[in-house]
């Protein structure tokens, strides 16, 4: 892991990293030292590591609850040059889509191609960032919607670091087996009137996740919709797992 950046401001410090190919950033409490929750947060499609609900989140978890938050660039997003099969892939999908295509199905078949090489990546950064003083080999939290959950559900299936998982936004329609080998209790959020996810899909995923401890949270709205009170009820829910 190579530091680019390490700065402190407002009693956060933020360290952008390169882990080989692969660019992210690390926040932690400023002075901070010791072992801490850490919890790895995905970003959503056309997003990177430091977009404003991604840095809103990371600043809250830091602030309110002492945790450490690394976000990586998903390929093709932030610092990583584009990437030609993705890119020609989620072209050809918003074509169809706009042609009349269910986006459902598309959306699917994307994320779990670009997540063969997401979770192999993500684990890789944690264990970079739990080798340093100031995270830890601490219990580990994930938050991802919409891609975020896409890449997300096959991340946590495959990774028993993480202890708890906020989810949501996304459906089973090629991750239902993954969800079923998930057992860290999970927070799933729902758009009832989500456009790019069929609510079927969405249940069924919920449904088809294997933890003992999972609650539904669902809102009306459309797939951009999602209530600010669902991304700080993740605070109290990862200090209860986690803290």
């Amino acid at each position: 892991m190579r530091f680019t950046s390490d700065t402190s401001s407002d009693g956060i410090r933020e360290q952008l990293f390169a882990l080989g190919d692969v660019p992210g950033a690390l926040w932690t409490p400023a002075g901070s030292t010791g072992p801490r929750p850490l919890i790895l947060l995905g970003h959503g499609g056309g997003e990177h590591k430091k977009a404003p609900a991604v840095l809103a989140l990371a600043h809250r978890l830091v602030t309110g609850c002492g945790f450490a938050v690394v976000t990586p660039d998903v390929p093709g997003h932030g610092d990583r040059p584009l990437h030609e099969e993705y890119d020609r892939i989620a072209t050809a999908n918003r074509a169809r889509i706009e042609a009349g295509a269910e986006p459902g199905p598309l959306l699917a078949e994307f994320h779990a191609l670009v997540a063969r090489r997401t979770v192999p990546e993500w684990r890789a950064v944690l264990d970079a960032v739990q080798r340093l003083d100031h995270v830890g080999a601490a219990p580990v939290g994930y938050w991802g919607i919409s891609l975020g959950c896409g890449l997300g559900v096959p991340f946590v299936a495959a990774e028993p670091r993480v202890r708890a998982a906020v989810l949501g936004l996304g459906g089973a329609l090629a991750s239902a087996a993954e969800a079923a080998r998930i057992t860290a209790p999970v927070r799933f959020l729902l758009q009832w009137d989500d456009e790019r996810v069929p609510r079927t899909a969405g249940l069924a995923l919920f449904e088809a996740l294997g933890s003992a401890e999972k609650t539904l949270h669902a809102n009306p709205g459309r797939h951009g919709d999602l209530p600010p009170h669902e991304r700080d009820a993740a605070l109290p829910f990862f200090t209860r797992h986690l803290a």
